[in-house]
């Protein structure tokens, strides 16, 4: 079996497959006469694509126990996929580029669950994976006539292999 290292969420590292969406580093200014701090344009939502909508939903995700295996991927080919967690509860991201899915370039991070993710249009990914327990997260994706999701199942399962400090940082 193949195995995957998972790495720690950052802007950075994440970049190539869409946005970190947090506070930290995130422009911001006082608005409501000063009684609210702004985090302004955390994401680049696109989804208008062939006429498509914006859709706000809340997906309840259910623990994974660990150790963990991924053997599909999913895409959104025709607009981009925004998860916010709604709690400080970790979960992983497991993530490939855009075109024709090669394993061999997925990446795994790990939130702490202040951070959310936005997958640029066409970026495979995982389907949610939380951990510990229970996991609410606003989703903001597209809506429209067109189908939007391919799934692929990998020919081999990917084993996620942690570091010894991301397993004990609960």
């Amino acid at each position: 079996m193949k195995t995957l290292h998972v790495e720690r969420l950052t802007r950075a590292a994440f970049a190539p497959f869409g946005d970190v969406i947090e506070l930290d580093g995130a422009r911001h200014f006082p608005i409501n006469g000063g009684t609210t701090e702004r985090y302004h344009d955390l994401a680049n939502v696109d989804v208008t694509e062939h006429g498509g909508r914006p859709l706000i939903n809340l997906f309840r995700a259910q623990p994974r126990a660990l150790p963990i295996e991924i053997t599909m991927m999913e895409r959104h080919p025709l607009g981009s996929q925004a998860f916010i967690p709604l709690t400080a509860r970790r979960y992983l991201v497991v993530v490939a580029p855009a075109g024709e899915l090669d394993p061999a370039l997925m990446r795994a991070f790990w939130s702490d669950g202040w951070q959310g993710v936005n997958y640029a249009k066409g970026v495979w990914h995982h389907p949610l994976l939380a951990l510990d327990q229970v996991s609410d997260f606003v989703v903001v994706d597209r809506g429209g006539e067109q189908p939007n999701c391919d799934e692929l199942s990998l020919a081999e399962p990917w084993r996620l292999l942690f570091e010894a400090s991301v397993e004990m940082a609960e």
